[in-house]
């Protein structure tokens, strides 16, 4: 058990600081956005996103589900950060 553990930190780890990346890139986006007229929130594109993060979890033998719903809850994150940039406007 106790090396069990010792992976699943490490992973831990690694997932940290792979979802601080993207949250770089996030702040990216929001920098972006203004000079192409594109708000924070893109319903299209949060349905594209779910939908890959669906297709990969199901991919490699992961509940589509709880993927879905880890995603949801850092789309909505990362959708608020970047309206703190831009304002809130919405394009389906």
């Amino acid at each position: 058990m106790a090396e069990l553990r010792v992976q699943i930190d490490r992973l831990d780890r690694q997932l940290i600081a792979l979802l601080a990346e993207r949250a770089g890139y996030i702040d990216r986006a929001a920098q972006l956005k203004p000079a192409e007229g594109l708000p924070a929130r893109i319903g299209a594109r949060v349905n594209e996103v779910k939908a890959n993060v669906r297709a990969e979890a199901v991919a490699k033998g992961l509940d589509p589900d709880l993927a879905e719903g880890v995603w949801s809850q850092l789309i909505d994150w990362s959708i608020a950060r970047e309206e703190k940039t831009l304002g809130r406007d919405e394009q389906e």
